[in-house]
């Protein structure tokens, strides 16, 4: 019996998602995008889940499957492919809504590959570190098809509109250096200190204050079709809630005392 495509493992209120296709480095076929799909629904409707981290190994993943692509349409007419694809993307398209909608910090842990959907997987996370032997693609353009995974919506809210047509349109490879600059990850360390530095970063987020980081997120995803009104509403609003609730309490006591905060809220 095969092992499962995607694994899911929650301890100490930290959601480990790895996804499992090595051989194939992680590219995306129908198990690898159901499991993947379960396990981010599972994690954030999950109460004891503080934080999820996604990744994948050697490789974080290299894009869609190819070869399983090329027998999806095999022999199937214009209208066919048509109907096949847009319920594959919209399932693919759900997993990234719900990593930006959980109201929970989801790190992005990448070495190897991060390319086509990959990039577009990295982007949907909020944190990601790399390994310096990651490299990164957008890819698409060099199978001829646009961009998916929302990489349209965040590439150029990151890199600007002028370098996400390079990435976007000519599928360039560049490597861990290259996205530490242009601000697709947050920090860059050495292959072997990947994993222990990611859980590291895990539990300091996990201990933190679940609902507030919720509020956060929600505060910095909507903020660039906001206008300064709205968002200032936004803000006082969340504010006003965090303040009533224990954490802030327990913030402001702990500062005080010269302690550590104990943070206890839900997501």
């Amino acid at each position: 019996m095969s092992e499962p495509a995607v694994l899911s493992h929650a301890e100490n209120g930290i959601c480990v998602v790895t996804l499992n296709r090595p051989a194939a480095l992680n590219a995306l076929d129908h198990h690898l995008m159901v499991g993947l799909r379960d396990a981010i629904f599972a994690a954030e409707h999950d109460p004891t889940v503080r934080c999820v981290v996604l990744r994948g190994g050697s490789h974080f993943m290299a894009g869609g499957d190819l070869k399983w692509f090329s027998g999806l349409i095999e022999g199937r007419s214009a209208a066919e492919k048509i109907l096949l694809f847009q319920k594959l993307v919209h399932d693919v398209h759900g997993i990234v809504l719900s990593m930006r909608r959980m109201r929970k910090p989801v790190i992005a842990s990448v070495s190897g590959a991060a390319a086509g959907f990959g990039l577009s997987l990295m982007l949907a996370c909020d944190l990601a570190i790399a390994a310096d032997d990651a490299y990164f693609t957008l890819a698409y353009c060099l199978i001829g098809t646009s961009p998916d995974g929302g990489s349209t919506f965040a590439l150029p809210r990151t890199v600007g509109s002028k370098k996400a047509m390079e990435i976007a349109l000519l599928g360039d490879r560049f490597d861990a250096a290259a996205a530490e600059r242009l601000g697709l990850v947050n920090r860059i360390v050495a292959a072997a200190l990947l994993e222990g530095e990611t859980m590291k970063l895990a539990a300091r987020l996990a201990a933190g204050p679940a609902a507030v980081y919720g509020r956060t997120k929600a505060l910095l995803n909507n903020s660039l079709s906001n206008s300064l009104e709205n968002q200032l509403q936004r803000e006082a609003e969340a504010f006003v809630q965090s303040a009533a609730e224990p954490d802030f309490a327990e913030g402001l006591k702990a500062f005080i005392e010269k302690r550590k905060a104990a943070f206890k809220g839900i997501p």
